[in-house]
């Protein structure tokens, strides 16, 4: 359901929520605390996810774009049956693909810092096209990762191996090989948001700015036709090199 609330920024309290639960991460301080975690995460999250739901449903209808939990909201409280002896995960993750496991793009917080980027699903499966096409399409990939300057301006990380840090500035030409052994790709931004914008209605165009940018190489990802796909895009969209 669209939250009815306007959007005014992210808080710094999202930070220090979350480094209390890392030190109280059990569930009688939670509920004692559930009031901070609807006003300055639930809240917030879904006034965003709703302000930026229509950019997205122009850019791509499969993307989904409602504010809800594991949709576009990660629940905070883990499957006990898999935890291990706390209840919560000590992060937020919005985020927005078509489906669980998808490539999508996402912002993150934890206890001391605010992440944004893509995530890329390289394994094998039903409407999972990105490790075909990094066979078949290099070529193509570095000339996108070129010409919408993703190059340089990202990480590169693994997310199945602990979010392990493999370049801090990716480059395509020299770092694509890389992710032919990466099934779950992490290109994430490497310059900070400052406060102004991440604590601001700012961080809504900021989010589109980043989408924009990577969505070239998300067609690689979600579709057999790449090319064909990145042509629709710019036909409505135009060359937008940022």
């Amino acid at each position: 359901m669209k939250s009815n609330t306007k959007f005014n920024g992210f808080s710094e309290e999202v930070f220090k929520f979350f480094r209390d639960l890392e030190k109280n991460n059990n569930i009688e301080w939670f509920h004692k605390n559930k009031l901070r975690y609807q006003k300055y995460l639930i809240e917030p999250a879904k006034s965003f996810i709703s302000e930026i739901a229509p950019f997205l449903n122009r850019l791509n209808p499969a993307i989904r774009s409602e504010p809800k939990f594991n949709e576009t909201i990660m629940r905070l409280n883990k499957d006990m049956r898999f935890a291990k002896g706390e209840p919560y995960r000590t992060f937020l993750l919005i985020h927005f693909g078509r489906f669980k496991l998808d490539s999508e793009f996402y912002l993150y917080f934890d206890s001391r810092s605010f992440a944004m980027g893509m995530f890329i699903n390289r394994k094998k499966g039903n409407n999972l096209y990105f490790g075909q096409n990094l066979l078949r399409y290099k070529k193509e990939i570095i000339n996108i990762c070129n010409k919408y300057k993703i190059d340089n301006n990202y990480s590169l990380s693994d997310l199945e191996n602990n979010s392990q840090l493999i370049v801090k500035k990716f480059n395509s030409q020299n770092h694509l090989h890389f992710l032919e052994n990466i099934d779950f790709i992490l290109l994430e931004r490497n310059k900070n948001i400052p406060d102004k914008i991440l604590f601001s209605d700012e961080i809504i165009l900021e989010t589109i700015k980043m989408i924009t940018q990577l969505y070239p190489l998300y067609c690689f990802a979600i579709s057999p036709q790449p090319l064909k796909e990145i042509q629709h895009y710019e036909d409505n969209f135009g060359e937008i090199l940022l």
